[in-house]
């Protein structure tokens, strides 16, 4: 196989999106520490490509760390297009024979129950909107096959080595999606104004207090006799307005 035209030379860094990056930890419940040459490299600026996400550049000249074990790492796409990019990595896995060092490709998703106009109605939510995993070896090779699969704009990292997650972090993601209760979606939030729809307070307005997401159950203060009565509704009996 020739890389003539995608091998990374030496001195290419690779790509950064710090931001997600913590972003996600802080989904997954995990502290991360950034390092102080990371924020200098944002403090400078970063680069923006037209359609994507601005990524930072890191500086440092290096050759990609290899590995021999098999792990999973974060690789940033474009949002939308994750499917797209799943599918594209697979065909380029099998037309450059990379089969036994990239095997498998997960697009994390997970089932919602949307509440709209007072209907339940269930969909399938990306959790990691722009976000794909990989379970790989990484090497140089194996590397730039994902890298430059259309659509892909880096792996996620510190300084110019891809991280791979950590054996709970996967679990968690796909405890996550496997989840058989699927969760519960609402338009609405604290503060905000919602219509009644439904129930003696029908057509009375007011505002979200609290949101009960395991009970499927909102609070809301509602003005009766001039006097601020906490009313709880099903998430089907209320509307945002």
């Amino acid at each position: 196989m020739s890389w003539e035209e995608e091998r990374p030379s030496p001195s290419e860094s690779f790509e950064v999106d710090e931001e997600s990056l913590e972003e996600l930890l802080r989904e997954l419940e995990i502290e991360e520490t950034v390092t102080a040459s990371i924020r200098d490299q944002e403090e400078e600026g970063r680069e923006e490509e037209e359609g994507r996400m601005a990524v930072s550049q890191v500086g440092e000249e290096g050759q990609l760390v290899a590995s021999r074990e098999r792990a999973w790492y974060i690789v940033h796409c474009y949002a939308g297009s994750e499917h797209k990019v799943k599918h594209s990595l697979e065909q380029r896995i099998a037309s450059m024979g990379m089969q036994n060092k990239i095997f498998n490709i997960v697009v994390p998703e997970e089932e919602e129950i949307e509440i709209r106009e007072g209907k339940k109605r269930p969909v399938r939510r990306r959790i990691y909107p722009g976000y794909i995993l990989v379970e790989m070896i990484m090497d140089e090779d194996s590397w730039a096959v994902v890298r430059f699969t259309p659509g892909v704009t880096g792996f996620v990292g510190m300084g110019n080595q891809p991280t791979p997650l950590r054996p709970e972090e996967v679990q968690a993601i796909f405890k996550r999606m496997e989840s058989k209760a699927p969760r519960i979606r609402v338009t609405f939030k604290p503060g905000q104004k919602v219509r009644i729809t439904e129930g003696p307070f029908a057509d009375f307005v007011g505002i979200v207090d609290d949101i009960d997401l395991d009970k499927a159950k909102v609070r809301v203060l509602v003005s009766f006799f001039g006097r601020e009565t906490p009313v709880e509704l099903d998430f089907t009996q209320v509307e945002k307005i």
